[in-house]
């Protein structure tokens, strides 16, 4: 499980610079962004903060999102 406290300051690295880039926790094991839609992976309870990561699940509907997350290459 993720600290809550981190996921409170947690924000999209895409989109920070412009915008809020506010993340909401899905399935336990997401975190999406508000304004983008990039969906970041947490893998063994770490969040991949990665904007390449965010990209390979900008389309995939929430609902669709693997749990777990597959591993990151």
């Amino acid at each position: 499980m993720v600290n809550p406290d981190l996921l409170e300051i947690l924000r999209c690295p895409n989109c920070v610079r412009e915008k809020e880039g506010l993340l909401d926790l899905v399935k336990e094991s997401w975190l999406v962004c508000r304004d983008c839609g990039r969906k970041y992976p947490i893998v063994e309870d770490i969040p991949v903060m990665l904007i390449e990561e965010g990209d390979k699940w900008v389309e995939t509907a929430v609902d669709a999102l693997p749990v777990p997350p597959p591993p990151v290459q």
